[in-house]
């Protein structure tokens, strides 16, 4: 079911059928991109999500349309996940002005302040520190509301990171680190990056840290219901270590060139554990049917759209820089 706008439509339905919508919604989005990106409608590449759609599924589940999101270089999962509209989206992927930000943005910062989604971030982990801080104010006020933010293995080691744990334990922050540990960052094995356990190395900074099946939507989205209620209440800042895999190389360029860092049989293992044929058997045959079609016609719609869509004029490519619409005069430098 989708609304008028394309997106798709809160119901009562039970949870497992919900994860399955939102999931199959990325999968077949995430599919038709890459497509469209080897084909060279997308211009520049995208990073597939294809493989960790129950940690995108799952976190969001568990949040409300006022909680904030901050997102990754591998964020489209994240952004149809809180609810964005997947016809919008490709089309800010394909450069056009009906894009989430005018064409602006494109794949590795594609927002939408509306929806709580503060952006995808081509940083390395700079989406943590921005979360913590949306978590700040939301303490500050007492609204009772909650961030998260997601971000790779990579980040792992990265200073703003942890920085943005020690600085959310001490203040007991409304916010939830979600690590996607994919075991890669782009082609560097965790266990050759990574000095000790990364919940042993969260917990060392006071944070309430746990490790999750990234591969089952369900196990996601208890711990993502647990965390978000612990930080509704009061009672500080969690770390979850998603253990999930990508189906796909790190980047799309990675199809092309025909990189392979990666054993066989192991992209075999994880691709056997596959998260939504794992949820499929939660859902029965016919409304998994129903919600496939429905979100076949739905991407084929967004296609259509993003087609349709015209690139962003040149003479406005000074616009849009500053919150107040301030625009620069002509020639002077910025």
């Amino acid at each position: 079911m989708t609304t008028e706008e394309g997106k798709p439509a809160m119901s009562a339905e039970p949870r497992a059928v919900r994860l399955y919508r939102t999931m199959r919604l990325i999968r077949e989005f995430e599919e038709r991109c890459l497509a469209m990106s080897l084909s060279g409608e997308i211009v520049g590449g995208i990073h597939p999500y294809i493989g960790q759609e129950a940690v995108a599924a799952g976190v969001c589940a568990a949040l409300t349309d006022d909680d904030v999101v901050t997102s990754t270089h591998r964020g489209h999962g994240h952004v149809l996940a809180k609810g964005a509209d997947p016809k919008r989206m490709l089309a800010e992927l394909c450069g056009t002005t009906a894009g989430l930000n005018r064409g602006r943005g494109g794949s590795m910062h594609a927002a939408d302040v509306s929806l709580g989604v503060y952006g995808a971030n081509g940083i390395v982990g700079a989406g943590a520190p921005i979360a913590a801080g949306a978590a700040w104010s939301f303490q500050r006020r007492g609204d009772g509301r909650v961030a998260v933010a997601f971000f790779g293995d990579g980040a792992l080691s990265q200073g703003v990171v942890l920085e943005a744990f020690n600085l959310a334990a001490l203040w007991r922050l409304p916010v939830v680190f979600v690590c996607e540990n994919n075991g890669y960052a782009t082609s560097l094995p965790l266990d050759r990056a990574l000095a000790g356990d990364p919940v042993e190395r969260a917990a060392g900074f006071g944070l309430t840290a746990r490790a999750v099946d990234g591969m089952d939507a369900d196990a996601v989205a208890d711990a993502a219901a647990e965390a978000v209620e612990r930080c509704r209440r009061g009672g500080g800042p969690t770390f979850l270590d998603c253990r999930t895999y990508r189906f796909n190389g790190h980047h799309s360029f990675e199809e092309q060139v025909g990189l392979n860092y990666r054993d066989d049989a192991e992209v075999g293992e994880w691709r056997a554990r596959d998260p939504l044929r794992t949820q499929s058997t939660r859902v029965d045959g016919a409304t998994a049917g129903a919600i496939d079609a429905e979100t076949s016609t739905l991407i084929d719609e967004a296609v259509e759209f993003a087609r349709a869509g015209r690139a962003p004029d040149p003479a406005e490519a000074l616009h849009h820089l500053y919150a107040d619409g301030t625009t620069p005069r002509p020639g002077v430098m910025i």
